[in-house]
């Protein structure tokens, strides 16, 4: 395993040397916070009290759809979610 890190860590040094001027640019991103915005929130919100709401009258669908908008914002919430995607973050 330590082959194939240090291997990156080699392409990684001759793309940093290639471009000097984007090192910093991307440097910045890097170390720039995640926060979600207002809507992340307020979809989490609409997903929890759909839940909560379906578990105190016992429908199942309304439970079910609570689920789904919870999991939909838990997704908006995760600060990894473009990294793993493989694409570029959309500048706010």
């Amino acid at each position: 395993m330590a082959h194939y890190d240090e291997r990156l860590h080699g392409f990684e040094d001759r793309l940093r040397s290639d471009e000097p001027e984007h090192t910093g640019a991307r440097e910045r991103h890097a170390s720039r916070s995640f926060r979600p915005g207002p809507t992340t929130w307020l979809w989490l919100a609409v997903g929890v009290v759909g839940l909560l709401t379906g578990i105190f009258i016992g429908h199942g669908l309304l439970i079910a759809a609570g689920l789904v908008v919870a999991g939909m914002a838990g997704q908006l919430l995760d600060p990894q979610r473009s990294r793993r995607r493989g694409g570029v973050p959309r500048p706010r």
